[in-house]
C-alpha cells in the first residue's frame, strides 16, 4: 500500500480542515498521515522521517499576501537539506490552498508549491477535475473555483472553520483520492 504524507501549515484552522479532507480522500486508497507545520515553522524529526518514507507528499498552505505562509516557507527552506541529496526525487507531489478572497492570488501559492516540488525532482499531480463553470453551477459545486493545478478553497475572513463550504472540502477530498491513486499506479 502506498504511503501519503499531507504536510501543511494552517494559521486559523481552515487550511487544516482542507488538509483533513485531502487526507480523508487519500486514506480511502492509501496509508495517510497528516503533518502539521507548527506556529514557528517547524516539524518534528519523526515527521521528516515520515516524509522520507512517503510515496507522495501533498503540501498545503494558506495564501497570505499572494504566496505561502512564512511558516510554510521556513519548512520549504529546511527541505533544502533533502534537496541536496535528491531525497524526494520521483515522489508524487501535489498542493492545496485556501484564502479569504475568491481569487486571492491562490494560483501564486500553488505555483510556489509546484516549483518547490520540481526543485526536488518530484512528479506533480493536479486535480484532474472539470471546473463548475456553467450558469447552473452553484458556489458549493465541486471545483467551483476551477483549479487544475491543485485544490483551492475560499473561506470569508470572518467565517469559522465549520462554515467552510462542503463543495470546497469535497473537492479537496476527491483531490486526495486522485493523488493517492496516482501514487499507487506509479508504485506497482
Amino acid at each position: 500500500m502506498s504511503k501519503i504524507a499531507v504536510v501543511f501549515h494552517s494559521g486559523y484552522g481552515h487550511t487544516q480542515r482542507m488538509a483533513e479532507a485531502v487526507a480523508a480522500g487519500a486514506g480511502s486508497v492509501a496509508s495517510t498521515e497528516l503533518i502539521a507545520i507548527d506556529a514557528e515553522g517547524n516539524i518534528t524529526d519523526a515527521a521528516w522521517a515520515t516524509l522520507a518514507g512517503a510515496d507522495a507528499i501533498v503540501m498545503g498552505s494558506p495564501t497570505y499576501m499572494g504566496s505561502v505562509s512564512w511558516q510554510f516557507k521556513k519548512f520549504a527552506d529546511a527541505s533544502s537539506k533533502i534537496w541536496f541529496g535528491m531525497g524526494w526525487k520521483d515522489k508524487v507531489a501535489a498542493g492545496f490552498t485556501n484564502s479569504a478572497s475568491m481569487n486571492g492570488d491562490k494560483h501564486s501559492t500553488l505555483h510556489y508549491l509546484f516549483t518547490l516540488s520540481q526543485q526536488h525532482g518530484m512528479l506533480w499531480v493536479g486535480t484532474g477535475m472539470m471546473p463548475a463553470n456553467s450558469k447552473a453551477a452553484e458556489r458549493d459545486a465541486l471545483n467551483y473555483l476551477g483549479s487544475s493545478a491543485g485544490a483551492m478553497a475560499q473561506t470569508p475572513s470572518d467565517a469559522g472553520v465549520n462554515e467552510m463550504l462542503t463543495g470546497d472540502l469535497e473537492t479537496a477530498k476527491q483531490f486526495g483520492v486522485r493523488v493517492a491513486s496516482m501514487a499507487a499506479r506509479l508504485n506497482k
